[in-house]
């Protein structure tokens, strides 16, 4: 069973964290415990573990601060993704080894999140849909590095939605021409749709 501290730090990480209503704003830690079912103990270790992360700011006397999804933040966080991803997809390429049955299901889950209130659904499976094609290269070093990411990009995918109404339908075409892409066998294809897709997301994050 997981501890109060761990159950603080995934509820903060995976739910407050990507709020866009939370940006800008400091967490209320008596609520929170009072919503997960723990005393403020924990709320603040996971606090501290979030600040070690950058993923949070304390402030004295004010407590801990989310700050809004920055410009730097945002140019670096999709650096790395290209980075990662445009490798992952010519090596998977090379090794025979793209997951395809496993990014079309994705995509087709994706497909089923139509309605609202399901953006943090959505851009679960958006992580999946990426982190599967990290994971088809075979190394365990690049995928933590990837996974070291999620908390980022899930919050910064689901900014992107909250900012763009018809970002959704765009993402699912931009997923479709990455898989096709792959299962063809052509890298540069590949990596132009990977690059394509990170840069619109990236562009509407900036734009606001």
């Amino acid at each position: 069973m997981p501890s109060g501290r761990e159950l603080a730090y995934d509820h903060l990480k995976d739910t407050v964290l990507s709020d866009p209503s939370m940006q800008g704003q400091f967490v209320n830690e008596q609520a929170l415990a009072d919503e997960i079912g723990v005393s403020r103990t924990p709320i603040r270790e996971a606090l501290l573990l979030l600040a070690a992360e950058e993923l949070v700011q304390l402030v004295p006397k004010r407590g801990a601060y989310i700050a809004p999804v920055g410009g730097r933040e945002i140019r670096e966080l999709f650096e790395i993704r290209a980075m990662i991803e445009c490798y992952a997809a010519r090596r998977a390429i090379e090794l025979d080894a793209v997951p395809e049955a496993e990014m079309r299901a994705e995509l087709d889950a994706q497909r089923a999140l139509a309605g609202e209130g399901e953006d943090r659904a959505f851009i679960d499976r958006d992580h999946r849909f990426h982190s599967a094609l990290v994971r088809a290269v075979g190394n365990d070093m690049l995928s933590k590095t990837y996974d070291g990411l999620r908390a980022r990009q899930i919050r910064a995918g689901i900014v992107a939605l909250f900012a763009r109404g018809d970002r959704r339908k765009a993402v699912l075409v931009e997923h479709e021409a990455i898989v096709d892409a792959l299962v063809a066998g052509d890298a540069e294809a590949a990596e132009a749709a990977i690059t394509s897709h990170l840069s619109a997301t990236q562009q509407v994050l900036i734009e606001g």
